[in-house]
């Protein structure tokens, strides 16, 4: 249900609240205040849709219909245990608050009536903690699509068959860097080429900068930099996904 997203797009809140009246509110209020917000009446209602949708962020009813919130609290502790959720309820005794985060493990508690403003500002410090791809946005490399997305929309680049095989290669070697020999010898298996050599990897390798670079800032520095005397180093942060 977690999951990292491309930096600035908005923060998913999974709302389950079966006061339909505060649940709309509350869901208009926090999409006002640039969070997509998916809005259900029940913890099982909550299961569907964590089945469909990635959540960054969570907003819990104590007394729901069916499972409480409190023990849907602890089910995401248990399985998630850097998500953000808030705990509301009436109740507003210190044992039940005591209660909420020992057993829930809620981050937050809120007591009812919960100020709005409050509300958006406790889901924009979670926001910080669950979502560190915010401030440090990575690349990400699909295997599958042979595709390399940045940070923004526009940064979306088709890869060959051969640049996906170095990128991956690169991602996982230690420091992210690899002898040009080394990564000659990934291609020894390709059949549409005899071997790749020193002369045809450095060809390659200047087309993906071109690739990449066309869709980065003109300063950025390369995203693979020749090592001298050895090989080759991946500069991009890239994750694969």
């Amino acid at each position: 249900m977690l999951n990292k997203k491309p930096a600035g797009s908005p923060l998913v809140v999974a709302l389950v609240e079966d006061d339909r009246l505060l649940r709309e509110e509350t869901a208009k209020h926090l999409i006002a205040h640039d969070f997509v917000v998916h809005a259900v009446n029940s913890v099982s209602a909550f299961d569907d849709l964590a089945a469909r949708v990635a959540i960054d962020l969570f907003v819990l009813d104590w007394n729901l219909p069916g499972e409480s919130g409190l023990s849907l609290s602890r089910r995401l502790r248990e399985s998630l245990p850097d998500a953000g959720i808030v705990l509301m309820t009436a109740r507003a005794a210190l044992h039940d608050r005591v209660t909420g985060y020992r057993q829930g493990g809620a981050d937050v508690y809120l007591s009812k009536p919960v100020s709005p403003n409050e509300l958006v500002a406790v889901l924009i410090n979670l926001g910080r903690r669950v979502r560190p791809a915010i401030s440090t946005p990575n690349w990400q490399l699909i295997r599958r699509d042979r595709t390399l997305t940045g940070p923004q929309p526009e940064q979306k680049i088709r890869l060959t068959s051969k640049e996906t095989t170095l990128l991956v290669a690169l991602i996982q070697a230690h420091d992210h860097k690899m002898e040009s020999g080394a990564l000659c010898d990934l291609y020894v298996s390709d059949e549409s080429d005899a071997m790749m050599n020193k002369h045809a990897l450095e060809e390659m390798i200047a087309r993906l900068r071109k690739k990449i670079k066309a869709v980065r800032d003109e300063d950025s520095e390369a995203a693979i930099k020749s090592v001298w005397g050895f090989g080759y180093q991946l500069c991009l942060p890239i994750e694969l996904a």
